[in-house]
């Protein structure tokens, strides 16, 4: 029987859906060009974004949910699709002048991200744990291809080949985790798990099943202590591939995250007895991850192996937000993980413009001196730098505030002083480099003017850096949109099927 769609299905997967076909088409175009060629790509690129942009804010407030409620377009994931899309578009930008420099300027490089943002975008769109899996898989795959990009680099292929490993491994264990819930329950469907009787939640297998998609989604986030893979890949990856990896599949990884953790901990309150032990395990894996990532991060002299340990840290402090279990937490998240694209693409940002110029900076120490031959490239690493250790005006200092006030107000009040002193921490190393650059002097030549015609990368900078200063200062707007797609996710309607079509789970008396 050939299945059926609606218009209505059709609506609710249009932004993903533009995406995936915009990656199509640039492969299409990409025939025809030849190699050293490749800005038609990039405009077709950039249009497909643009449609998926409008055609998620035209869904915005309709709480649309198509085949069968397993996709819903509700302000929740069109938020985070909001912020792939941002995320994908400053990437690319910021790629079109780096892979020409390396050697790598194929039309697939353009592909393989839009691809990836697709699955992270279906990741974010999915309240059915097999959907979840489809979107993981397509964001994976892509990324794996893409940390070997490089081919001619022992590292990169290197990177590509641990992620591939490890990754594959994590995935199994995610899609051994929904095996187990579907056998202790006859459903893979999240708002169906939270209505069904005492005696299928308690079976071990769901138990089970749910601690293996803890261990999946915590591989992708880089949560320690599932975050082994994280420096090497980065290092070895090319940097423009790191810069879209650390948020992208950053973003995809913990909107599903909170599609599941909102599931389970309520289960943890409901049945202390046999989901009591999540709640605090989540707690531990918040605590290791803002720890072991800022105090490796100290120790690191490769700038990307600090900025790989950072976001490590940053994935603690996201998860001190859903740890909350409350709207306020969850737009905290949307808010921080937006802000974070700003600031880390930024950074990466400035470490691809020295690059474009054979003077792309390895280690702490070739940093240094920058500020007098390179001032405002300086400057804007600065700026970067000091978002990301939480200091005011910036919007990292805003990010930060919204979580740990979520979790003051959620009455964790332990784990908002672990995450201050983190984030204490943490500013040692960020403000490390600012001095190296500014009050040390110089151990390499830099070129005397690294800018040159290359208007989407530069332009990308200044974006995330307006965009870090004016989101520090103006904070209230992104805050209340965040707001909006936190409470789709915490109203009824995001626990109940939205479709008369949604199925029932089915009983399976024989693993009781």
């Amino acid at each position: 029987m050939i299945p059926s769609f609606t218009l209505n299905d059709l609506y609710t997967i249009l932004p993903m859906l533009v995406v995936m076909i915009t990656g199509m088409a640039a492969l299409m175009v990409d025939l025809g060009l030849p190699r050293d060629r490749k800005s038609p790509v990039v405009v077709v690129s950039f249009i497909g974004l643009m449609i998926s942009a409008w055609a998620a804010g035209w869904l915005w407030g309709q709480e649309r949910a198509g085949f069968g409620g397993t996709i819903v377009a509700d302000d929740f994931a069109l938020a985070f699709q909001f912020i792939l899309l941002i995320v994908a578009a400053l990437s690319i930008a910021l790629s079109e002048r780096y892979v020409q420099t390396k050697g790598i300027n194929y039309g697939e490089y353009y592909a393989l991200m839009l691809f990836s943002t697709s699955g992270a975008m279906l990741m974010a769109a999915s309240r059915e744990l097999i959907n979840i899996f489809i979107g993981l898989e397509i964001l994976s795959i892509a990324l794996y291809v893409l940390s070997g990009f490089a081919r001619t680099e022992a590292r990169s292929e290197e990177a590509a080949m641990k992620y591939f490993l490890l990754g594959a491994f994590s995935s199994g264990f995610f899609l051994y985790g929904i095996a187990l819930i579907y056998g202790g329950t006859g459903t893979t469907r999240l708002d169906m798990l939270t209505r069904l009787s005492p005696p299928e939640l308690a079976s071990p297998f769901t138990v089970a099943g749910f601690a293996l998609l803890i261990v999946g989604l915590g591989f992708k986030a880089a949560i320690v202590p599932f975050h082994s893979w994280t420096p090497d890949v980065y290092e070895g990856a090319p940097t423009s591939v790191t810069a879209f990896m650390s948020v992208g599949a950053k973003a995809g990884a913990f909107a599903a995250f909170i599609r599941v953790v909102s599931t389970l901990l309520p289960l943890s309150r409901d049945y202390p007895a046999v989901y009591g032990g999540f709640a605090d395990a989540l707690w531990i894996l918040a605590v290791l991850t803002m720890i072991v990532g800022n105090v490796l991060a100290v120790v690191q002299s490769n700038i990307k192996r600090m900025l790989a340990y950072s976001s490590i840290a940053h994935a603690g402090y996201i998860l001190v937000g859903l740890l909350a279990q409350n709207a306020e937490g969850h737009a905290g998240v949307l808010f921080y993980v937006l802000a974070y694209a700003f600031m880390n693409l930024g950074a990466f940002g400035i470490l691809i413009l020295l690059a474009r110029r054979g003077a792309e900076p390895v280690t702490m120490d070739d940093l240094q001196g920058l500020a007098y031959r390179q001032p405002w490239v300086a400057g804007l690493m600065a700026v970067f730098m000091l978002s990301l250790g939480g200091i005011p005006p910036t919007v990292g200092f805003m990010g930060k505030f919204f979580l740990f006030i979520a979790a003051v107000h959620a009455q964790q009040y332990a784990l908002a002083v672990i995450g201050l002193v983190a984030s204490v921490i943490g500013v040692f190393y960020y403000l490390n480099v600012i001095v190296r650059m500014f009050f040390r002097p110089a151990l390499r030549e830099y070129p005397a003017n690294v800018w040159r015609f290359a208007p989407l990368a530069d332009g990308a900078i200044w974006v995330s850096a307006i965009a870090t200063l004016v989101l520090g200062i103006y904070s209230a707007g992104v805050y209340n949109i965040a707001t909006t797609g936190a409470l789709a996710l915490e109203s009824p309607a995001a626990s109940a099927p939205l479709t008369a079509s949604a199925p029932a789970p089915v009983k399976r008396a024989s693993v009781r």
